[in-house]
């Protein structure tokens, strides 16, 4: 059967509450949302739910677009402040309480507390009882001049809810299940479900893309919508994100902040395409994707209706393939802070760097870096003046009481090399090595140490040409005389 499409233009929103930072439940949200209004045309809105001022922080805003705008996530309007609505919002609610759609409520907490507990001991589950639906409008009218505090609560429907979710397909909630919730509360204050539906009728969302956590608040605000005789979005409801244990994702198993997994040096490109496949796929087996390649074939109908579960080794090798693909000059603005941390940067403090053999050595190390991190920190040991060298890995070389000398011998032959490139340097060494009646690996890999104070890296002539001559005597030198010292103290 032939896959059904949306027809656009769409509005959709992503509508985070600043208490946190943006996790990877929500930035995955914002993925989808994204891709959606490109896909098929129309806008994006940021809005911020802001109206829990409690919990709300400006900060927390503040992180919430950049982390949208570092990952790649484009939105048309906003960021809206739902709080500088709220007069927008209690004035709806007028409306409700003109039409009968809605109902003062004069009960206090304790009579529904003694409600519930009631229910609870009876083993049901509790329902308001709309002891305040019936009361006579003079009555209502005259409560509520005397000063006696009252809630609004929407009336529910008497007949089951029906929504054809995006993602869940057809879900029918019975009468029995709908509860009058509440609207206002005492102090004046709109509730979330109230700002929710009357944001979205302002703002014409046509569909909803959100957690499957917010799937019970559905019916709620589709009753909500039809009070106000508004037709309710369509709705697409995601489910959870999963650890590698297959429970929900916390911060042990991988429930970073968008911000943690900058700061790690994951590519905001990599970090959109694998979350972007955690839960949809583009009907193939192909992984990876540029953003436009993914709002090309992006359907709402491929959305998985089950957990995902969140592989830190996944993104860590899709993180690779796109250090490793990236064009240069792409690449580099990325990398440019992990540099000014470990002093190749361009701050006052940066070492003296040529910016033509940096982009030379990154391009060396694109193989080998999985991270942005642990890239800056292999491309140092190229302009670094002297090089901390470990007993332990070196321990092999400091039993050879020959190999200072043979060290020696190399570090002049590559004084005089010319043309110092990889070719020639191969050359040298090798015949070098035939002189002194060695195998080459005699020489590669004390060679290797030397200029990069490690075991692993790029290919040993690669790194000489990229060292430079200078840099290449220099530390040759100092390794040899910090073998010839080391040996001479034990």
């Amino acid at each position: 059967m032939a896959e059904t499409r949306l027809s656009g233009p769409v509005r959709v929103r992503f509508a985070p509450s600043p208490t946190g930072y943006l996790h990877v439940g929500g930035a995955r949200t914002a993925i989808y949302n994204d891709l959606l209004r490109h896909s098929l045309g129309g806008a994006d809105v940021l809005r911020i739910e802001d109206t829990d001022r409690e919990r709300s922080d400006e900060a927390m805003t503040q992180q919430i677009v950049s982390a949208l705008d570092w990952i790649g996530c484009e939105y048309d309007e906003g960021p809206v402040l739902q709080s500088s609505r709220v007069e927008r919002h209690r004035e709806r609610v007028d409306e409700l309480l003109d039409s009968g759609a809605a109902y003062r409520c004069f009960c206090t907490p304790e009579e529904i507390a003694e409600q519930r507990t009631a229910a609870e001991k009876a083993g049901e589950k509790f329902r308001y009882p709309r002891t305040c639906l019936g009361r006579p409008a003079d009555e209502v009218e005259a409560m509520a001049a005397a000063g006696k505090p009252f809630v609004v609560r929407l009336r529910m429907p008497d007949e089951a809810i029906e929504i054809d979710d995006l993602v869940r397909g057809h879900v029918s909630v019975p009468p029995e299940a709908l509860d009058d919730f509440i609207l206002l509360r005492t102090d004046g204050s709109p509730t979330y479900h109230l700002t929710v539906v009357v944001d979205d009728i302002d703002m014409e969302i046509t569909h909803v893309l959100r957690g499957d956590d917010h799937l019970s608040n559905t019916p709620k605000h589709v009753a909500l919508f039809r009070g106000f005789g508004a037709e309710p979005p369509t709705y697409g409801h995601l489910p959870l994100i999963l650890g590698q244990n297959k429970k929900r994702l916390s911060k042990r198993t991988g429930a970073a902040s968008v911000e943690e997994f900058r700061s790690q040096g994951v590519l905001p490109q990599a970090l959109y395409n694998y979350l972007a496949l955690l839960g949809w796929s583009p009907g193939d087996d192909v992984e990876l994707m540029s953003r436009e390649e993914m709002i090309g074939r992006f359907t709402v109908e491929r959305l998985n209706a089950s957990a995902a579960v969140f592989d830190p080794d996944k993104l860590a090798w899709m993180n690779h393939q796109y250090i490793q693909s990236l064009p240069l000059d792409d690449l580099m603005p990325h990398l440019e802070p992990f540099l000014d941390e470990v002093g190749l940067g361009q701050g006052t403090h940066a070492m003296e760097v040529e910016q033509e053999r940096l982009h030379h050595v990154v391009d060396l190390h694109r193989e080998r870096a999985k991270t942005l991190a642990e890239m800056a920190e292999q491309v140092v040991p190229y302009f670094r003046e002297k090089l901390d060298y470990d007993r332990e890995l070196c321990a092999r070389f400091l039993e050879d009481a020959e190999l200072p000398d043979r060290l020696d011998a190399l570090h002049d032959r590559y004084t005089q090399a010319e043309p110092f490139e990889v070719d020639h340097l191969d050359a040298v060494l090798r015949e070098l090595a035939g002189e002194l009646e060695v195998k080459a690996g005699y020489l590669i890999h004390p060679l290797r140490m030397a200029l990069s104070a490690s075991k692993t890296g790029p290919g040993v002539f690669d790194l000489v040409a990229a060292q430079g001559r200078e840099a290449c005597r220099r530390h040759l030198g100092h390794f040899i005389a910090w073998l010839r010292e080391t040996e001479a103290a034990s």
